[in-house]
């Protein structure tokens, strides 16, 4: 596996603006085996959110960079993130999906954990010897787990630089997400989950791709201009700029053509809901001013977090995550994110926009499932080594249909992927920037 060169598997010829990848990266197992080894286990991963375990012994188990965890908030209030093996031999301790619990107990041998993940019992306990120790056979918790802002992520290299760092100027479009609410962000209780035919990294560029919105999603836009939410025109002039935030993190950040205010309306619902917009406005230029209350509620953006992280802010917020299973298969996880305090009747209306935009059922998301299972069928065809991603590459200001987004994450992967010997190895240091409070 060592042996495997991965030196030329993109070209980045900024002079000329031209940047390619080698499809390889897309088909080849042992590439797929390095990348869990150089990206999955030792970049910061999301593992759900704060929200999803806002009580006392709640949790949720789930599988995160192939692994199986528990999501867990103890009794003593703190949120952990176990590992979901019985440290006897090995079974799952927890069998459900969500729940509340005040113990786990391991079915295989009946070793039970408090939610805290401490070993509390054990039948015949007194067949071990006095080198026994219970501490030392306690639920291993995740090697470095962390939050910003309610996202709660892991990472299984002890020795990572802390997520803050790691995020880099993605906090600045976490911040323009979770300033959409008074009181705090919660994750809508349901989770969509589906898989593609598809290397995971045909998503990740999928993402954060404005460029195939128009050809790839007519049945939408058709049925916006339908329903009197849409003026095509205004769709050509849309403004907005492609960004590299940093550690391979990159967002499109735009002005709708029809507006927005914290994505809770559709097109066709904003002009029935002009009073409460205006003060849900003004409420955010009282807290934050006028120009950080523009890009919260006026702007949408889709932000990807290195390596697996979609957040898509547009007619309502899509967290969704993914996972290889093989070089062209991958299993992705969705939720939609609100504000707390939101009313029944606008939750309605945001988890419509959920479904009919990025469900699994709705416009878009087949869409994009047909075209990427597509790419990845035409990569059988090996005697065209090289995909494309050179445009608006010598653009002084990137576009929303351009494809900075995708280079950045490309020349991250690399980087990852090709790493110095450690002998040469020097940790970069890496700031974002902080808005004012």
């Amino acid at each position: 596996m060592e042996n495997l060169s991965l030196d030329h598997m993109i070209i980045d010829d900024r002079e000329a603006g031209l940047f390619r990848v080698n499809r390889r990266s897309f088909t080849d197992p042992a590439i797929l085996s390095l990348e869990r080894e150089r990206i999955f286990d030792r970049c910061w991963i999301y593992a759900g959110h704060e929200s999803e375990v806002p009580n006392p012994g709640d949790f949720r188990s789930r599988r995160v960079a192939g692994r199986p965890i528990i999501l867990a908030r103890g009794d003593d209030g703190q949120v952990r993130v176990l590992l979901n093996t019985c440290p006897h031999r090995g079974a799952l301790v927890c069998r459900e999906n969500a729940g509340n619990a005040r113990s786990f107990q391991c079915p295989y041998h009946a070793w039970t954990f408090n939610n805290q993940g401490e070993l509390i019992g054990l039948p015949g306990e007194d067949s071990y010897s006095s080198a026994f120790d219970r501490r030392e056979r306690s639920l291993v918790p995740a090697p470095r787990v962390e939050s910003y802002r309610g996202f709660v992520f892991v990472c299984f290299d002890p020795a990572v630089e802390t997520l803050v760092e790691y995020l880099a100027d993605a906090k600045e479009y976490l911040d323009l997400v979770c300033d959409q609410s008074e009181v705090g962000m919660e994750i809508v209780h349901g989770t969509q989950s589906y898989s593609m035919r598809a290397n995971w990294k045909l998503l990740v560029e999928n993402s954060i791709d404005g460029y195939h919105a128009m050809p790839t999603h007519q049945r939408y836009m058709a049925f916006l201009a339908e329903s009197g939410g849409l003026d095509m025109q205004s769709v050509s002039r849309l403004r907005g700029a492609g960004k590299a935030l940093g550690n391979g993190h990159a967002v499109i950040e735009y002005e709708p053509p029809w507006g927005r205010v914290i994505a809770r309306w559709a097109p066709s619902f904003g002009e029935a809901k002009k009073a409460d917009i205006a003060a849900i406005q003004q409420r955010l230029e009282a807290r934050f001013g006028a120009e950080w209350a523009y890009r919260v509620g006026q702007t949408s953006r889709n932000l990807a977090i290195f390596p697996n992280l979609v957040i898509n802010d547009i007619m309502s917020i899509t967290v969704r995550t993914f996972f290889p299973v093989s070089p062209d298969y991958m299993e992705v996880s969705a939720w939609a994110l609100a504000p707390q305090e939101e009313n029944a009747a606008d939750r309605a209306l945001r988890l419509d926009n959920f479904l009919t935009f990025l469900g699994p059922g709705g416009f878009a998301t087949p869409d994009d499932v047909e075209m990427l299972e597509s790419c990845q069928k035409g990569f059988a065809n090996r005697e065209v080594v090289w995909s494309d991603i050179s445009r608006g590459m010598k653009r002084e200001q990137p576009q929303t249909t351009d494809e900075l987004q995708m280079q950045t994450f490309w020349r991250q992967w690399h980087e990852r992927m090709t790493p110095p010997p450690a002998s040469q190895k020097v940790r970069p240091v890496r700031s974002g920037k902080r808005r004012a409070a």
